[in-house]
C-alpha cells in the first residue's frame, strides 16, 4: 500500500480533519514552525489515527516558514537538524510514540535535492540522534543516494499537490501554478505516481488550499478510503 504523508504541526487549524485520509504525519519540530505544545498535540492526534510519526526539521526561520534558502556550513545544518530531532524525539517518548522517519522541510529539502553536501549534513544531524529511522527525500534525486550511503533507509517521496519541472524537481512556489489545488487533478497525479512506481510515499501539504478535500480524493484513489 502506498504511504500518504502530510507535513503537520504548522499552524493549520483543521489538520486533524486530514488524518483519516493519511498514513504518515511529518511534524514540525520548532524550526520553521511549531513548539513543544504543538508537537505534543500533533503527536497525540496522529496516535489517535494510527499514523506513522516523523520529525520534520527545517531551517530556524519562522518568519519565512523555512522556505527561504540559506547558505549554512554543513556543520551548522547538522546541528540544526539534530537539535530539532532531539527535542521531537523527547516529546514523542513522553507521549509513548515511536518515531519512524525524518523529512527535511522547505528550503532545506529543496537545496538537498541538488546538493550532496547538504544531504550529507542532514544525514549527519539525524545520525547524531538516531540511526534506526528512514529519511524522506525527493524521488529520483541524489539526496536518496546520499542518505543510503550514510546508512539510512531512504524513502522516495513524490507530491500530489505540487507541479514538477521537466528535470523532476518541484516548481518553485514563486510561480502561481506551483500548487495543484483541484482535488481531482491531485488524485490523478497521485495515482499516476503510484502506477509508475517512482515513490514509496506521496505528500499532501496541510497548508495547500482545500487540503482536506485533496487528502480525501488521494485516499480514495490510493487507499480506498472516503
Amino acid at each position: 500500500m502506498m504511504d500518504v504523508n502530510c507535513d503537520m504541526g504548522e499552524g493549520v487549524p483543521d489538520q486533524e480533519a486530514m488524518m483519516p485520509f493519511l498514513t504518515s504525519a511529518n511534524i514540525a519540530c520548532g524550526g520553521h514552525a511549531g513548539d513543544e505544545d504543538t508537537m505534543r498535540m500533533t503527536i497525540q492526534q496522529a496516535m489517535r489515527h494510527g499514523l506513522a510519526i516523523g520529525a520534520h526539521p527545517g531551517y530556524f526561520d519562522k518568519a519565512n516558514f523555512g522556505r527561504t534558502e540559506m547558505m549554512l556550513p554543513e556543520e551548522e545544518i547538522a546541528m540544526v537538524v539534530h537539535a530539532q530531532c532531539a527535542v521531537f524525539g523527547r516529546i514523542a517518548g513522553e507521549c509513548g510514540a515511536k518515531v519512524t522517519h525524518v523529512k527535511p522541510h522547505g528550503a532545506l529539502y529543496n537545496q538537498a535535492v541538488k546538493s550532496a553536501a547538504i544531504s550529507r549534513a542532514i544525514a549527519e544531524g539525524v545520525g547524531r540522534w538516531r540511526r534506526d529511522v528512514a529519511i524522506m527525500g525527493l524521488a529520483g534525486s541524489l539526496m536518496l543516494d546520499v542518505f543510503r550511503e550514510a546508512g539510512f533507509r531512504a524513502m522516495a517521496e513524490a507530491f500530489a499537490d505540487r507541479k514538477y519541472e521537466a528535470d523532476g524537481t518541484l516548481r518553485s512556489r514563486k510561480f502561481d501554478d506551483a500548487l495543484i489545488r483541484d482535488p481531482k487533478l491531485a488524485g490523478e497525479q497521485a495515482l499516476r505516481i503510484a502506477k509508475e512506481g517512482i515513490a514509496e510515499t506521496i505528500c499532501i501539504h496541510g497548508d495547500t488550499p482545500g487540503a482536506v478535500d485533496i487528502a480525501r480524493e488521494v485516499a480514495r484513489v490510493l487507499l480506498g478510503r472516503s
